[in-house]
C-alpha cells in the first residue's frame, strides 16, 4: 500500500536512524518501494538560511533585507553543509558528488539573489515581492541538500531511490504548487521505486507566503492529497504523548494511541503541533489517516489520527498548554445589552492581524488571550480609545483535551487539583463539545499545573 511519509529535521540529522528505522525497518525487496519520503532540511540549516525559529537570530535572508553583503554568510553556509556531508560518508554518501552538488546549487541561488538584490536596490519595485522571492529561494536550499544526500546514500546501497526535487530551481514553467507536484510524479512508477521528495515546493503562489516555516508539512499534505495514499505518516523525534515528559517525567506519560483531527487542531492552537493545521485539513477532508511515529522507536505503532475516531470511554487524552500568552481584558459599563460590542472589538484585532487563543465574556467585559509574540501596543491604544478600561496581564494556559471527555465532575476534579496546589484560576472556558477545557493561570504556576492535572486526570490509555 502506498504511503506518503514526512521526516522532520531533527530526525534527518540522525540519518543512520532514518535509514535503519524508517527506510529498512521491517521491510525488504519490493516492500521497500511504493513510498514517498518528504524530507525536511537537516536540523538548524533553515535557521541559518532564514532566521532561528526560536530565538529570531538572523540568517542570510536578513542580510538581504538590510541590503548588506550576503556572499560571505552564503559561503559559510556552503562550508557548513559540506561539513554535514562528511558526517554521512560512513553511511555511503559519495562525498565528492554531494559537495559538488551543493556548491553548484548554492552558486545558482547566489546568482538569483544577486539579481533580486540589484532590483531591490533600484527602488523601482515593491520590497515585499522581492524579499518574498529571496525567502523562497533560500528556504529551498536546505531541503534540496538533505533530499539529495539521502537519495545518493540509498542508491549506493542498491535501492531504486529517486530524487523528486520540487524546488524548481532551473524550471521556469509557471506551475502552481499542485501542478508542480502532479507533473513531478506523473511519469513515476511508485510501485518500483522509493521517492525522496523535497519538503520545499516551488509554486507561483509562493508556499512561504501563507505557510512560512510550516511549508514542509504543507508540501507533504499536498503530495498526499494528490497521490491518495493508504496512510500518511509523520516521523518525529518523540511520541505524541498524554503530557510533556520533560515536565511530568517520562514515567508519568504514555503515547496517545488514537485521536482525531479535531484534537490535532486543538494541539496546534497551543503550539503543540502534531501537524500544521493548514496541512491537516486536506488530509482530513480527503479521509486520509495520519500516523505520528517516533523515529527512534520504530516498532511502536505511534498515534493514529483519523476523522472519525471517538474514544469508547470517557477520558482525557492529552494535557498540554502554553506559558507565553497575554490576557487582554476590555471593560466598559455600557457593554451590557449593547449589540455589536464583541464584533467591534474583534474588528480591531482583525485590523492589527492578531488572532486569539481564548475568549470569555461577562456583562461588562470581554477577556481575550493572544500569543505574547503577537502583542502590539497599537492594539491596546486603539482599544483604550473606545472602552473605559483595558487591562493586560501575562498568563499561561493549561488544557485538557479529548475526543470523549464530557463526564460529570471532570471540571471540578481539575479545578480542585489546581486549588490544592494554591494555583488561582484567572479564567476558564470550554465550548459545548467539550473537546478542550482551558484554564488561564499565572505563568509561574505553569509547570506545577501540568504536573498536578496529569496526576489528577491524566495518563489515558
Amino acid at each position: 500500500m502506498l504511503t506518503v511519509e514526512k521526516i522532520g529535521g531533527t530526525s534527518m540529522s540522525a540519518l543512520k536512524n532514518v535509514i535503519d528505522n524508517i527506510i529498512y525497518f521491517g521491510r525488504s525487496g519490493d516492500s521497500l518501494y511504493n513510498r514517498v519520503m518528504v524530507v525536511s532540511a537537516f536540523s538548524g540549516v533553515t535557521n541559518l538560511l532564514l532566521e532561528d525559529k526560536k530565538t529570531g537570530k538572523p540568517g542570510v535572508y536578513h542580510r538581504i533585507v538590510k541590503q548588506e553583503d550576503f556572499h560571505r554568510p552564503l559561503q559559510e553556509l556552503v562550508a557548513k553543509l559540506k561539513s554535514l556531508n562528511q558526517q554521512y560518508v560512513d553511511l555511503g554518501l559519495d562525498l565528492a558528488v554531494a559537495d559538488s552538488f551543493i556548491e553548484q546549487h548554492v552558486a545558482s541561488a547566489q546568482r538569483y539573489l544577486e539579481n533580486l538584490a540589484g532590483i531591490l536596490a533600484s527602488g523601482y519595485v515593491s520590497r515585499e515581492g522581492i524579499l518574498q522571492a529571496a525567502r523562497e529561494i533560500l528556504a529551498s536550499i536546505g531541503e534540496t541538500h538533505s533530499a539529495f544526500n539521502l537519495t545518493n546514500i540509498l542508491k549506493n546501497k542498491g535501492l531504486n531511490a529517486r530524487l523528486v526535487d520540487l524546488s524548481g530551481f532551473d524550471d521556469t514553467r509557471p506551475f502552481t504548487i499542485d501542478q508542480r507536484i502532479k507533473d513531478a510524479f506523473s511519469q513515476i512508477d511508485l510501485k518500483t521505486c522509493l521517492c525522496i521528495a523535497t519538503g520545499y515546493a516551488k509554486g507561483t503562489e509562493g508556499i512561504m507566503r501563507e505557510f512560512d516555516r510550516g511549508y514542509s508539512e504543507v508540501t507533504f499534505s499536498k503530495i498526499a492529497e494528490i497521490l491518495k495514499p493508504a496512510e500518511a505518516i509523520i516521523h518525529k523525534e518523540y511520541h505524541l504523548s498524554t503530557a510533556d515528559p520533560g515536565l511530568v517525567g517520562v514515567e508519568n506519560v504514555q503515547p496517545v494511541g488514537y485521536t482525531n483531527y479535531d484534537i490535532a487542531d486543538q494541539l496546534a492552537d497551543v503550539g503543540m503541533e502534531a501537524i500544521h493545521p493548514k496541512a491537516s485539513k486536506p488530509l482530513e477532508i480527503n479521509g486520509i489517516n495520519l500516523r505520528i511515529k517516533n523515529t527512534f522507536e520504530p516498532a511502536h505503532p505511534g498515534t493514529l489520527i483519523t476523522r472519525e475516531y471517538i474514544s469508547s470511554s470517557k477520558r482525557v487524552e492529552v494535557i498540554t498548554g502554553i506559558d507565553k500568552l497575554v490576557l487582554i481584558d476590555v471593560y466598559d459599563p455600557l457593554m451590557v445589552g449593547n449589540v455589536g460590542t464583541d464584533f467591534q472589538i474583534m474588528q480591531l484585532f482583525f485590523n492589527h492581524g492578531i488572532s486569539y487563543t481564548f475568549k470569555t465574556t461577562s456583562a461588562n467585559s470581554i477577556s481575550i488571550a493572544i500569543w505574547e509574540a503577537d502583542f502590539k501596543q497599537e492594539l491596546i491604544d486603539d482599544l483604550q480609545k473606545s472602552y473605559e478600561k483595558v487591562t493586560v496581564e501575562p498568563v499561561a494556559m493549561v488544557c485538557l483535551l479529548g475526543t470523549n471527555m464530557d463526564q460529570p465532575g471532570l471540571l471540578a476534579k481539575a479545578a480542585a487539583a489546581l486549588a490544592n496546589s494554591n494555583i488561582n484560576i484567572v479564567s476558564a472556558g470550554f465550548a459545548m463539545r467539550k473537546v478542550n477545557i482551558q484554564f488561564l493561570i499565572a505563568r509561574e504556576h505553569f509547570k506545577t499545573a501540568i504536573i498536578e492535572l496529569n496526576k489528577a486526570v491524566g495518563k489515558a490509555d
